[in-house]
C-alpha cells in the first residue's frame, strides 16, 4: 500500500524533515489510522551530529551525499515490504528499504568513527504524541533564521512545546523509541520486508 503517491501532495519545508515527517504521521492518521501502527520516523544521527546520506536534494555532488548533524525519515511496513518515504531524497518517493539502504544510507563499514550513524526508530503514534519543536534550533547567534521556517504555526504537545534535542540525541537513556545501530536498524527493517 504507497500511502503517498507523490512528494508534492506532502507538507514540505527544505531544512525542517522533523516536521514534514510529523505532518506525514497526522496525514496517515487522519486518512489511513488503520495502518498508523506500521509507520515509523527515524532519527538519524550521532554524538557528534555528523551523518552522511547520499542521493539528497541538497547535495551538488554526482553522488547526492550530504553530511546533515540529523536527518528524519518516515517508514511504512505493510505485508512483505517497507517504504521510506524521504522527502529530501533524490531516491524513488516512496522507496524500497532495501534500494533505500543500499544508495541512499550505505554500509558504515568503511566510514570514520565519527561519521557512523544511530537511528532513532520511533512508532508513528508515539511521535504525533511527543514531538514538540519551537524552531529555536534554527536560529543562528544573532537570532536569524538560517532555513526559511515553515508558515504553519509550531507543533507542540500538552507536556512540551520544544523537545527536538531528545529526539537527535543518540543516548537510548534520553527520548522515547529505541536507538539502533546500522546493523540493529538494517536488522528490523529488511527482516520484516523479507517475512
Amino acid at each position: 500500500m504507497v500511502l503517498f503517491s507523490s512528494a508534492s501532495d506532502c507538507v514540505y519545508t527544505s531544512c525542517y524533515c522533523e516536521e514534514n515527517v510529523w505532518h506525514l504521521c497526522d496525514s496517515v492518521r487522519q486518512n489511513h489510522p488503520a495502518v498508523l501502527d506500521n509507520c515509523y520516523c527515524i532519527f538519524i544521527s550521532n554524538r557528534d551530529r555528523t551523518v552522511p546520506l547520499w542521493e539528497q536534494k541538497a547535495s551538488n555532488a554526482e553522488d547526492g551525499v550530504v553530511l546533515w548533524d540529523y536527518h528524519v525519515i518516515f517508514i511504512h511496513c505493510d505485508g512483505n515490504e517497507c517504504l521510506v518515504y524521504d522527502l529530501d531524497s533524490r531516491l524513488d518517493f516512496p522507496c524500497n528499504i532495501l534500494t533505500y539502504i543500499e544508495k541512499g544510507i550505505l554500509s558504515c563499514d568503511h566510514l570514520k568513527p565519527q561519521y557512523k550513524r544511530l537511528f532513532r526508530v520511533i512508532p508513528a503514534p508515539l511521535y504525533l504524541k511527543t514531538f514538540a519543536s519551537d524552531r529555536t534550533h534554527m536560529l543562528d547567534k544573532d537570532k536569524k533564521w538560517m532555513k526559511p521556517p515553515p508558515s504553519y504555526p509550531c507543533i507542540k504537545t500538552e507536556a512540551s512545546t520544544n523537545n527536538i534535542d531528545d529526539f537527535i540525541n543518540m543516548d537510548f537513556t534520553v527520548g522515547v523509541g529505541e536507538v539502533m545501530n546500522s546493523t540493529q536498524f538494517c536488522e528490523k527493517f529488511l527482516k520484516r520486508s523479507r517475512t
